[in-house]
């Protein structure tokens, strides 16, 4: 975790934002959506503030609606599940359109819709505004069990290098004249597959032999040593202690 590591998400900036240290923003997404998930479906107009809230936070960060849209897009899946709980969903049925949609059904493609793109959206803006390296210390600075953070900052630093090795075998193939143009060339790609896991597994095993000649013993040094301000504190916490009022108004209204 010693170099940057830019990647998609991340949109570069200097917002206020972009200048918390990475572990409020942690504790403030988590904090967020913790909110989101507690706060009644029937609470129609508590979801609207809440995307408020986003939108509110993503101006400050600078951050362009069609970027966030985009980004997005990972969600699509859990948007087709929802839309069909309204035909699946055994209860009392309501017309809409020509179709007979289960009112139960339809209050949970709600729950589902509005929920899951609210997380999604603080967790691209998350993204957008934190470097993978930030996140890692961010985790590393909240006492995330060691193993657990090793492991994704060797997944983050490694994944390119197993891309390009899927490149590298990729063009051999297609310098051989082969293109998969149906079934019978499924053997042909997961053999591809098998060798890429061995040598994967091959080169995991000798980037492990050159840690331990150099000293690793299994834990990683601390390299975050920067310490949020109370003023950063209070920025962070301005959204999740926002959404908690709105939810408690859900609550009792």
């Amino acid at each position: 975790m010693g170099s940057g590591h830019a990647h998609r998400l991340y949109r570069h900036g200097h917002s206020p934002v972009h200048g918390l240290p990475a572990h409020c923003k942690l504790i403030a997404v988590l904090g967020f959506v913790l909110v989101v998930v507690s706060t009644p479906r029937e609470a129609v107009w508590a979801f609207g503030l809440y995307a408020v809230l986003l939108a509110a936070v993503a101006a400050v960060a600078r951050v362009p609606a069609g970027f966030m849209l985009r980004r997005m897009l990972i969600e699509i899946p859990f948007v087709a599940f929802a839309l069909l709980m309204p035909f699946v969903v055994p209860g009392e049925q309501v017309q809409a359109l020509g179709l007979s949609l289960s009112v139960p059904g339809l209050w949970g493609a709600w729950n589902i819709l509005a929920k899951g793109t609210l997380g999604v959206a603080a967790s691209v803006i998350l993204a957008s505004t934190t470097e993978l390296r930030e996140l890692l210390l961010g985790l590393q600075r909240l006492r995330l069990p060691s193993m657990l953070v090793q492991i994704a900052s060797f997944m983050i630093r490694y994944s390119d290098v197993i891309t390009d090795e899927m490149r590298r075998m990729s063009i051999a193939r297609r310098s051989r004249g082969f293109e998969a143009r149906g079934v019978r060339h499924w053997g042909v790609l997961a053999a591809s597959a098998g060798a890429l896991f061995i040598r994967s597994y091959e080169r995991g095993e000798r980037v492990h032999l050159a840690m331990v000649s150099r000293g690793y013993t299994g834990t990683m040094p601390v390299l975050d040593h920067v310490r949020a301000s109370r003023v950063q504190w209070a920025s962070a916490a301005a959204l999740p202690l926002t959404a908690l009022a709105v939810c408690l108004l859900g609550w009792t209204l």
